[in-house]
């Protein structure tokens, strides 16, 4: 069973800057797509970025300019630099692994965008 550890949520004000971070604990980290979600209060879970394993990134457009998701497959993690942070961004945020039948979840991390 693959586990996923994120970490780096916390609260900053508007403009501001945060970088999450997500372990996993595979032996195959490098062959999967990685991705975050975010799942804000009274809304449904969105995909804010992902990437593959080639290293190809797509994202969400509300974050597009914004955010930049990156992996180090030597580590195991995968990162999101979220830039210019907004209060729309305020929400938990999820690291997901899927691929070849399988579809982890990390427990999340919160992230408050806040004066």
């Amino acid at each position: 069973q693959v586990q996923l550890v994120e970490s780096g949520g916390g609260l900053v004000q508007p403009g501001g800057s945060l970088r999450l971070s997500c372990v996993g604990s595979g032996r195959l980290f490098s062959i999967y797509t990685m991705a975050w979600y975010r799942q804000a209060p009274g809304k449904e879970r969105e995909l804010v970025a992902a990437i593959a394993h080639v290293g190809s990134t797509n994202y969400a457009d509300s974050v597009k300019g914004r955010f930049t998701i990156s992996r180090d497959n030597a580590k195991n993690t995968v990162y999101l630099q979220m830039n210019s942070l907004k209060p729309e961004d305020t929400a938990v945020y999820y690291c997901r692994q899927n691929g070849y039948g399988n579809d982890y979840w990390g427990k999340g991390t919160l992230v408050t965008v806040s004066s």
